[in-house]
This record gives C-alpha cells, sequence and structure tokens, in this order.
C-alpha cells in the first residue's frame, strides 16, 4: 500500500481535504489519511507519483516522498 507523507494538517478538516483531493485522483482507491501520522495512504494499481506531490502542494500542504 503506498503512503505519502503530508505536512501542515492540523485539524480533521485537513484530514477530509487531503482525502477528498487524492481520492480524485486516477488510479487511487481506498484513501486513509492519518492526522497524528501525518500519513496518507492509498490502493493503486498505477498512479503518478508527482501528481500526487503536486495535488497536496496545491492545496497548501507540504508532500513528503510517495513511498
Amino acid at each position: 500500500m503506498p503512503s505519502i507523507e503530508v505536512k501542515g494538517m492540523s485539524c480533521n478538516h485537513c484530514v477530509m481535504n487531503v482525502t477528498k483531493t487524492l481520492s480524485a485522483l486516477p488510479g487511487l482507491t481506498n484513501v486513509s489519511v492519518d492526522l497524528a501520522k501525518g500519513l496518507a495512504t492509498f490502493d493503486a494499481q498505477a498512479f503518478d507519483a508527482e501528481a500526487v506531490r503536486a495535488a497536496i502542494a496545491k492545496i497548501g500542504f507540504e508532500p513528503g516522498a510517495v513511498q
């Protein structure tokens, strides 16, 4: 299951925003965001890691590396 660190989240609204944003990307399903860990995980058959990072940055958070 791929994951990405998301820095800058401070509340459940942030979690919902990241979840909604990542869920809208092609190929990503079952998105789960953990506020305490600052981590988003998802299922994906094939995806563009840079698109994931760009989507997170676009909504005002700092993305880490996709793992």
